[in-house]
């Protein structure tokens, strides 16, 4: 199995940028599709974004379209977010998550394994 640890959180103003980085260990990051999921304090977890094996294909929720991309580098075992311009309304938990068949998905409960998660706080 594999073993996710995310990083890159952090607190900026609205319109800022970040960008997370999930590292992966115990396996090739390259036999799993890999999303990004978020969640804020009383709501539910989100999709915020997800990226085929090769990165071929990407898949973003609307309230991030345009404004955050996801990227891998197989070769070093890492999925990025970037996220520009950021909002307070992007304010959450932020967590990697890897699937290991099929297809890429929007679906939380379609992944198999999950880092810790990094916070990241906007300011208006």
């Amino acid at each position: 199995q594999v073993q996710l640890v995310e990083s890159g959180g952090g607190s900026v103003q609205a319109g800022g940028s970040l960008r997370l980085s999930c590292a992966a260990s115990g396996r090739a990051l390259s036999d799993y599709r890999m999303g990004w999921f978020r969640q804020a304090p009383g709501k539910e977890r989100e999709f915020v974004a997800a990226v085929s094996r090769s990165g071929d294909a990407r898949l973003y929720a609307d309230s991030v379209k345009g404004r955050f991309t996801i990227s891998r580098d197989n070769a070093k075992n890492t999925v990025y977010l970037q996220m520009n311009s950021l909002k307070p309304e992007d304010t959450a938990v932020y967590n990697c998550a890897a699937k290991g068949t099929l297809y890429v998905s929007r679906r939380a409960s379609e992944y198999d394994y999950w880092g810790q998660g990094t916070q990241v706080t906007v300011s208006s």
